[in-house]
């Protein structure tokens, strides 16, 4: 055990200081076991491997790209004359880690599917989204792609779009929709960092756009913070669900070229709070940058929200606001301009309903492997996924209508059962649903999933 100075650094060993704005005022730093050095190292750290490709893509233009493409699709084997760094890239996305049990791909993450669609977009803008958001050095390199509150739409969308494909069953083996979209989502953080760093960016202040601290961070605000939420909104996991999800997401990690010091040790919301906890010493308060990008979450969720749910529009404004401030309490909803509303009150309603379909699904035989079933897309649906995902096309999926031989539409979106209650829903008559339960639903309008800007043409 060693003391650290009040700056983070270790003057005994002179390790590096944290950066200047990455200092939580509300945090003390004390004695530790070396993580605040590792948070200093980790800060200035982006992802050299994914560097020296988007560097290559560069130089060798055309012969870069091209060989990117087949070796996602197809495989490094299947390639001749690759450029070294693109080669080293595509090697080590083909080696599956001993730790990754291969049936767990196959099945997908089994937790993500058992929540039903409609909560799972909440989960996602107004739990993970939001949360990556407060961070002020995470929203300031989305302030810099200018493509942020005009633009919150599209990125609410591009995110959905590469969760859905990373979480399809089988999605993330070589060649899938999920492999695929995940290698290209880190490719673009190269672009990003590059991008940055030619603008002038302040490493001593900021570190390095999108290290590895921020990438951990956005990693936990993807799996811990979500799941978190929707247990704290009714929905209960067992210990091998999460088990199961943090072995899923500590591959998609890998993907994704995070540091695995973060992530290797991380098997239930225990480590990952320690972990988020540790992270959060490096964050400052959520500034401007934030509650910009906060409020155009806020007003897409809410426009969301109303197309599924045919909800009166003040109604949708107070519930989304309602639901964000319940999952992140009243201290961070005030840093990042979430309103408070008299629909707060309704919360505990909407968590008893959930607790009891939640639990009807578990204890009904059959019914839980039934709704996983139903809501994990066919084979031929994956694969039209990662057509359209793969590197070069620009389309988009459209949800399949009806449903055949008692599944859920084919669609990598899903249905919406006819359970779990929201204020405001409709019935399929048109009614109103009850301010206190009733389980009325409405089947999910699903949504078009783009796949444009996940195109290594542009990166």
């Amino acid at each position: 055990m060693k003391t650290t100075d009040p700056d983070g650094g270790d003057p005994t060993k002179g390790s590096p200081a944290l950066p200047s704005r990455r200092k939580n005022p509300n945090v003390r730093f004390a004695r530790d076991d070396g993580k605040i050095d590792l948070l200093a190292r980790m800060l200035r750290q982006g992802d050299p491997l994914d560097d020296a490709v988007d560097e290559e893509l560069q130089t060798h233009g055309v012969e870069a790209r091209q060989a990117l493409e087949a070796g996602l699709r197809n495989g490094l084997a299947t390639l001749h004359d690759v450029p070294a760094a693109v080669a080293a890239l595509l090697r080590e996305a083909e080696t599956l880690p001993a730790w990754v049990a291969p049936e767990i791909l196959q099945r997908g993450a089994a937790a993500t599917l058992s929540i039903e669609p409609l909560w799972r977009q909440i989960s996602s803008n107004l739990a993970a989204l939001l949360r990556t958001y407060s961070s002020p050095s995470i929203a300031r390199v989305l302030v810099g792609t200018g493509r942020l509150a005009t633009m919150a739409a599209h990125r609410v969308r591009e995110t959905g779009t590469w969760a859905i494909a990373a979480t399809l069953p089988g999605g993330l083996t070589r060649g899938g929709p999920g492999y695929i979209a995940t290698i290209q989502v880190r490719l673009l953080h190269a672009r990003v960092r590059r991008t940055d760093l030619r603008r002038g960016w302040d490493m001593e202040t900021w570190g390095v756009p999108i290290n590895q601290v921020d990438l951990a961070r956005t990693w936990l605000d993807f799996n811990y913070v979500p799941f978190r939420a929707l247990t704290h909104l009714g929905f209960d996991f067992t210990a091998e669900d999460l088990h199961e999800l943090y072995q899923f997401w500590g591959y998609l990690g890998y993907l994704l070229g995070i540091d695995p010091i973060f992530y290797r040790d991380i098997r239930d919301h225990t480590r990952a709070e320690e972990l988020l906890d540790l992270i959060e010493t490096t964050n400052e308060p959520p500034d401007e940058n934030s509650r910009a990008l906060v409020a155009a979450l806020l007003d897409v969720t809410i426009g969301s929200l109303m197309n599924a749910l045919q909800s009166p529009p003040a109604l949708t404004a107070d519930m989304v606001h309602a639901l964000a401030r319940f999952i992140h309490g009243d201290v961070l909803a005030d840093a990042l301009g979430v309103r408070r509303t008299e629909h707060t009150h309704l919360m505990p309603l909407i968590v008893h309903d959930n607790q009891v379909t939640r639990r009807l699904q578990r204890i009904e035989p059959g019914v839980w492997e039934r709704m996983l079933e139903q809501r994990s897309p066919r084979v031929p649906d994956v694969l039209q996924l990662g057509e359209t995902l793969k590197p070069g096309s620009a389309g988009e999926i459209r949800p399949a209508a009806g449903r055949r031989q008692g599944r859920e539409s084919a669609s990598v979106v899903g249905t919406i059962p006819d359970h779990h209650y929201l204020p405001g829903r409709k019935t399929p008559g048109g009614a109103a649903g009850p301010v206190s339960g009733g389980g009325v639903g409405v089947q999910g309008a699903g949504g078009v999933i783009t796949a444009s800007d996940l195109d290594p043409a542009t990166l």
